[in-house]
């Protein structure tokens, strides 16, 4: 079994609702990015997503994409990411890191690799927003074959036959976009996204994880309760954006997720 499988049977056997992080590697700072990974554990983070920052994050609003921009003009590209994830795994071993990001890295070094390059440093997952579930077999192959998950995305405009192809083929979670459109937008209708994701969640061979629109505890709360947990990426990037000190980092991060996990920890015992 995985460190991501462990992960996700654990949150399972307990009705523990997923916590979910996303953060850009390299953003607010190259020396921020593993003091602030460990500080979201502390703040109760279960899976960690780490972005590789990209010149093109098409599925990214402004925020993301800011700090892509930022992240890469620093020199933040994938080796210095898998470089976080090593430093990141002296201390901890048993948190699932899952790498959030774009397919043109991946394919300049190859799949298998990149695949090979991920698992030595210690991730868990990939998770590539512009590859299509037709066209990722030889992907799936080669990360399989060195342990990592690769990550299915579907969201509300999913066709049908797509969303059963998808919802087979998952491994370790799926990403539910609780909206059509990009990171960071403030309409979320969790109404709606409920009845899109008991469908998929009635579907799925796998947890669902709901990300895009989650704010605060509030949002997290109310997603969650439809989903076995949720992802907060641009709320969270943006609390840490106006930081430029690691530590001020680090503690702004935790700060911002402690309510969300406690909101999730009140849902779950509840439930």
């Amino acid at each position: 079994m995985t460190r991501l499988q462990q992960r996700l049977s654990g949150l399972r056997n307990t009705g523990r609702k997923a916590l979910v992080p996303f953060i850009t590697a390299g953003d607010p700072s190259l020396a921020a990015t593993v003091p602030v990974m460990h500080a979201l554990v502390q703040a109760g983070a279960d899976v960690i997503e780490l972005g590789v920052p990209f010149s093109d994050p098409m599925a990214d609003g402004p925020v993301i994409q800011r700090s892509s921009e930022r992240a890469l003009a620093r020199g933040a590209g994938l080796a210095y990411v898998l470089d976080c994830v090593c430093e990141f795994r002296i201390t901890n071993s048993a948190t699932p890191v899952v790498l959030m990001g774009y397919l043109n890295p991946v394919e300049i070094r190859g799949a298998a690799a990149f695949a090979k390059d991920a698992a030595r440093a210690g991730v868990d997952g990939m998770l590539l927003v512009d590859l299509p579930p037709e066209e990722a077999d030889a992907y799936r192959a080669a990360f399989a074959h060195n342990g990592l998950a690769l990550i299915s995305l579907a969201s509300p405009t999913t066709p049908q036959a797509r969303l059963e192809r998808l919802c087979q083929q998952a491994e370790g979670y799926l990403y539910y976009v609780s909206y059509a459109g990009v990171t960071g937008a403030a309409h979320l209708d969790v109404v709606e996204a409920a009845r899109h994701l008991s469908q998929v969640q009635a579907m799925a061979q796998v947890p669902v994880f709901a990300g895009f629109g989650i704010r605060d505890a509030a949002s997290a709360a109310a997603m969650a309760a439809h989903a076995d947990g949720v992802v907060v990426g641009s709320a969270l990037v943006s609390v840490m954006e106006s930081c430029t000190q690691a530590a001020d980092v680090a503690n702004s991060a935790a700060a911002f997720l402690q309510p969300l996990r406690d909101a999730l920890n009140g849902l779950a015992v509840s439930a």
